[in-house]
């Protein structure tokens, strides 16, 4: 049985880096042109290539985003920013656009896969894109369970599901309300994420005075739980969502659905209530499984009900372990006498409570709480290089 694959985000090389080391076995990129992530730190045509060598090297994959809707002024750039991408040797494009379809296919060798703005729902949509030549179809969001399942039955295609991370208030991602309020194009990678935005109500020019203020807001998707179903549907990939996510947030979430994954194909329990409460603590906002379940209703959103906490759970990256002592690089704030946690992809969770740290000059101090502060401090047992320091959360739920 072919396993299904676990498809990472990667805003930048260090992303990447992190996500093929927690677990992932392919990740999605954008260039500096032509993608969806205009704000993310993106991929020099030099970077791609660092990266995609990295990844065949380790036998994984890298996809470039080419999803933007293209204007006629981009047309000219379309041509040779595909030759590019092949001569690297990506796995793959992503696209929306047919013109990029077109383009590729006439000037490049470059496997096609169909993004989610697409909006694919039925198996007859996915028969006509496998006709075209597409290879992979990232699905809508908005497809449920039985969706999937029916487009399988019918189409030999590769089938793609987002399964973690933002949702869009709009159909598969195509907002226009940025365009309109901040002159901002979502579809062309400026999205300012207006249905976060507290709005004011009226009905009969009267202001509806509410207990909070309205927003649009959806909840994040989270589908942990349903891994045995996405597989045993015949899911080819499983997506995570965040290409501005932090490296934290990231090695989190992708260890936990390799472990789901793993666990699964080896009759294990997928995941145990810790894994499911370290996952929802994460991002700010609260999850729910949209529209897989079939249940999308007014619990999928917060309407008036939004509440984001920030935990700051992130304390630091490792970046050296020797002779019993950890090296940190500061992301929180945190002091002499914390019970601290490091997790990472070589070991189970590691328990600390700090004594003495030490700073850059050898200088014992009591707190750390300066930005990417360089510290040390004994550890007992070995830790590794990119490897996480959090807050002792797993004692506390």
């Amino acid at each position: 049985m072919k396993k299904i694959e676990l498809l990472a985000p990667a805003g930048d090389l260090e992303r990447l880096k992190i996500a093929f080391l927690y677990g992932a076995d392919a990740v999605y990129l954008g260039g500096n042109i032509l993608g969806l992530r205009a704000n993310a730190t993106n991929f020099t045509l030099d970077e791609i290539k660092e990266g995609v060598k990295l990844a065949h090297k380790l036998n994984k994959k890298v996809y470039v985003t080419v999803n933007v809707a293209l204007h006629n002024k981009e047309l000219k750039t379309l041509k040779e920013y595909l030759i590019n991408l092949d001569k690297i040797g990506v796995d793959a494009i992503i696209f929306s656009d047919l013109t990029v379809l077109e383009c590729a296919k006439k000037y490049t060798n470059l496997a096609l896969h169909l993004s989610t703005q697409a909006s694919t729902l039925n198996h007859e949509a996915a028969s006509f894109y496998k006709k075209l030549g597409v290879e992979r179809i990232v699905l809508a969001r908005e497809c449920n369970k039985e969706d999937i399942k029916k487009i399988g039955e019918n189409v030999d295609i590769e089938k793609e599901v987002f399964i973690h991370g933002a949702m869009c208030s709009s159909y598969s991602g195509r907002c226009v309300m940025s365009n309109f309020l901040t002159n901002r194009d979502s579809n062309r990678g400026g999205c300012s994420q207006i249905c976060r935005w507290d709005f004011d109500l009226y009905k009969d020019s009267k202001k509806i005075e509410g207990k909070k203020p309205f927003t649009f807001c959806t909840k994040d998707l989270c589908l942990i739980e349903y891994i045995p179903d996405l597989i045993d549907i015949g899911v080819d990939s499983l997506k995570i969502e965040g290409r501005m996510r932090s490296v934290y947030y990231l090695a989190t979430v992708i260890s936990i659905y390799r472990k789901a994954i793993d666990n699964y194909y080896n009759n294990k329990k997928i995941v145990d209530d810790i894994d499911i409460k370290i996952l929802n603590r994460c991002a700010n906002r609260d999850s729910y499984p949209q529209f897989f379940n079939g249940e999308n209703n007014v619990d999928c959103v917060y309407y008036n009900g939004r509440v984001e906490i920030s935990n700051q759970d992130f304390l630091g990256v490792v970046i050296d372990y020797s002779d019993g002592f950890v090296t940190v690089e500061q992301r929180n704030y945190f002091k002499r006498g914390d019970t601290v946690e490091f997790f990472g992809p070589n070991h189970e969770i590691i328990k600390q409570k700090i004594d003495e740290i030490f700073d850059n000059e050898g200088n014992i101090i009591e707190v750390v709480n300066k930005p990417l502060q360089i510290v040390k401090f004994k550890v007992s047992k070995k830790l590794d290089k990119f490897d996480f320091m959090r807050k002792n959360i797993v004692d506390k739920i």
